[in-house]
């Protein structure tokens, strides 16, 4: 008997059927991104895989190997060691490795050999992020949208989570910006949350939109081509803007200030780091403008300086972009809230949930 080969389109509908679904990459491998649950047993660290791989291109397979084998043969040894004592007969994993190649495979031979039933994925994780990229292009069209949308410091994603923490009642919320861990705006990096690497945000999102009832709505708030640095896919794009409901989330412009002022309280803490990421908005809005703000904020007027950010830069541009990305915005209803306190935003949830039932009836 050896280790079962497993196509990666078999392997995703059978994950919640593997007892572990091991990846034996490189730690730096595994954080870039990895399979949905996935548990890193690496064969070879960061810096022996460097050495290795060096040693392949210099010199040959052979010597790669003849460094590379005892390397991976004490790790797995150690592996073995820590995690395996308490796993019974039956314990089935799922193995793999960039290709699905030498590293995977050494690592579930050596668990067959144990005695377990280990797996390996074919094609390794190359394979799975061929996948995840094919179905990136379809899947956002198998789901029905409602979109939220509304000018900065609205609510939208306040009420996203409003509506995602309602008892019984199983909406279906995608928080693009918390998969993506920023905001979304030039201030939206999240202190001490660096965003994930573009094929993370990719899985996670995959992810997301697999686990959705294609039967039920899901709720999704207006973003713009760009999280930060991550690339939201044209094919969710494409189905929000052109092929969805969109509903225009109100709130009152002091009310919107008190969000801000929440949101970004910790800006309050290193108005340096505030004032350096305004730089990037001298070619919009002017130096002069730009150094007026920075100003404000060095003198702690933060209610001041983000009324004028709201009112001189990001209503203008929020607007040119609705216009121009939304066909059907001049047939969206509004969606008012009174204020961003928990309860206001619960009572918004539920108006969020009755406006979309009376738009599927009709």
């Amino acid at each position: 008997m050896t280790v079962t080969l497993l196509a990666v389109s078999d392997a995703v509908e059978q994950l919640d059927q593997f007892d572990a679904v091991i990846d034996a990459r490189s730690p730096a491998e595994f954080a870039e991104d990895h399979l949905p649950g996935a548990l890193n047993w690496p064969v070879l660290d960061d810096d022996e895989r460097r050495i290795v791989g060096t040693l392949y291109v210099q010199q040959g397979p052979l010597a790669a190997r003849k460094v590379g084998g005892p390397l991976v043969a004490r790790r797995i040894a150690g592996h073995i060691e820590r995690e395996l004592a308490d796993k019974p007969r039956e314990w089935r994993p799922l193995v793999y490795c960039w290709r699905g190649g030498q590293r995977s495979g050494t690592l579930a031979w050596f668990l067959w050999q144990v005695g377990f039933r280990s797996t390996q994925l074919a094609g390794g994780y190359r394979a799975f992020r061929g996948l995840v990229r094919k179905d990136l292009e379809t899947l956002p069209a198998r789901h029905h949208y409602t979109v939220l949308a509304g000018r900065t410091g609205s609510g939208k994603t306040r009420l996203l989570q409003a509506l995602a923490a309602l008892p019984a009642q199983g909406a279906q919320v995608l928080d693009l910006e918390a998969l993506a861990q920023h905001r979304g705006s030039i201030l939206g990096g999240l202190p001490g949350q660096p965003q994930p690497s573009q094929k993370r945000f990719d899985t996670l999102l995959w992810q997301a939109l697999r686990g959705f009832d294609a039967q039920r709505e899901v709720f999704v708030e207006s973003e713009s081509q760009r999280i930060g640095r991550l690339r939201v896919p044209d094919a969710l794009l494409l189905r929000m803007r052109e092929h969805s409901r969109c509903l225009m989330v109100e709130l009152p412009d002091d009310e919107r200030v008190r969000l801000l002022l929440q949101d970004y309280a910790f800006f309050a803490d290193d108005p340096a780091h505030f004032c350096r990421l305004l730089e990037g908005l001298i070619e919009l809005r002017g130096r002069v403008l730009v150094q007026r703000w920075q100003a404000m904020a060095v003198a702690g007027q933060w209610a001041a300086v983000f009324g004028e950010l709201m009112r001189d830069h990001y209503d203008p541009l929020y607007t040119r972009s609705l216009t121009r990305n939304f066909p059907h915005l001049a047939q969206a209803q509004s969606l008012p809230l009174q204020g961003v306190d928990a309860t206001s935003m619960a009572q918004g949830a539920q108006m969020l949930l009755g406006m979309a039932a009376a738009g599927a009836a009709a």
